[in-house]
C-alpha cells in the first residue's frame, strides 16, 4: 500500500482546503483584507469540526483513521 504522501487524487477532488484557502493561509493573508482572512480562518475551523465527525466514520474502517492520524503526526514533527 503506498504511503499517504504518495497518493495523488486525479479526479479534481480536494482535501480539507481549497487551493485559494491554502494560498491565503500560507501567505498569512497578505493578499487579502483582514476581514476576508478572518472569514477564511472561520471557514477552515468549521471544516475541522466536520473532519472530527468524519473521524467517527473512518474508525469503522481497518486503517483509514490510523492513516489520517499518521499524516497529522508526521506533519507535527
Amino acid at each position: 500500500m503506498p504511503t499517504p504522501e504518495f497518493v495523488y487524487v486525479t479526479d479534481g477532488r480536494r482535501g480539507l482546503l481549497t487551493d485559494r484557502e491554502r494560498e491565503i493561509l500560507q501567505s498569512d493573508g497578505e493578499d487579502v483584507t483582514e476581514k476576508y482572512y478572518s472569514v477564511v480562518v472561520t471557514r477552515v475551523r468549521n471544516k475541522i469540526q466536520i473532519v472530527e465527525r468524519d473521524l467517527d466514520a473512518l474508525e469503522k474502517h481497518d486503517t483509514l483513521a490510523d492513516e489520517l492520524r499518521q499524516i497529522i503526526d508526521d506533519e507535527e514533527r
